[in-house]
């Protein structure tokens, strides 16, 4: 009987501990390994945006992201666009708070006017790409209920796939699965289905590269399954840790950006 209990006993266990992480652990941890690390960050980006006919419109940006606070916490972001002409001398700029949605702005140089992002369009496309403004810097893990559907391998690496379900009944999506590496807690894949329960985008890392100790995501890819369209990410160089100004992220930089930092 007491090795009937035991074994009984130790299956529960087993059960219980069947997962080391709570999903909302395990997302916590993977946004700070995608969005948080180091203090600060840059990366001259080169964006691709290719049509379902092979067609292929490139964007050139430099991208800076400061964290102001404890990990999670608010960040800013700092956009400056060198080309194609008709996005050239933009500049986008969000405020990230925690558990609130974010401000976000956009200077247009062809009328002179920095325009509010009001929070209803965050959802809207990244100057034409398969991204999001959310995207850019990321979404708040609160809006989302999150759960563990099972532990499996994507790409050779072990992987949590977790199920987030917008709590909103006015996302574009209904669910989104995520392959997360179970030792970078970085996002491999991300399978995006709408209302109707059908795959409709997805997101995958192509390249990870080590800068400064940082496992980061140097190559990434959006594609719209229904439409056709993708759009490829490519940071030509990066680096973390370089000491940017808390200055930068202001109305006036958004209108004359100083080259120090776009360059």
């Amino acid at each position: 009987m007491r090795k009937l209990l035991l074994s009984v006993a130790v299956v529960l266990l087993l059960s219980q501990g069947a997962f080391a992480l709570t999903a909302d652990e395990v997302m916590r941890k993977s946004q700070t390994a995608f969005l948080y690390q180091g203090k600060d960050f840059k990366a001259r980006v080169m964006m691709k945006l290719v049509s379902k006919g092979g067609q292929e419109r490139v964007r050139e940006m430099t991208m800076l992201r400061k964290n102001f606070g404890p990990v999670g916490g608010e960040q800013k972001y700092f956009i400056y666009f060198f080309q194609p002409a008709d996005v050239k001398d933009m500049t986008f700029m969000v405020y990230k708070y925690p558990g609130r949605d974010a401000d976000r702005w956009l200077f247009v140089p062809a009328i002179n006017m920095v325009r509010r992002i009001a929070s209803k369009d965050k959802y809207s496309s990244f100057v034409g790409s398969d991204f999001t403004y959310e995207d850019v810097s990321g979404r708040d893990l609160q809006e989302d209920t999150h759960s563990i559907v099972k532990e499996e391998k994507y790409g050779g690496k072990d992987c949590y796939l977790v199920k987030s379900t917008p709590k909103a009944a006015d996302m574009e999506y209904s669910y989104k699965l995520s392959w997360i590496d179970k030792t970078s807690y970085l996002p491999l894949k991300e399978e995006y289905f709408e209302k109707r329960g059908e795959l409709y985008k997805v997101f995958t890392a192509d390249e990870i590269k080590e800068i400064k100790g940082f496992q980061t995501e140097t190559k990434r890819t959006m594609k719209n399954l229904q439409s056709g369209h993708m759009t490829q990410v490519v940071y030509i160089k990066a680096d973390y840790d370089i000491g940017v100004e808390d200055s930068l992220f202001s109305e006036r930089f958004l209108k004359q950006p100083p080259k120090k930092w776009v360059e």
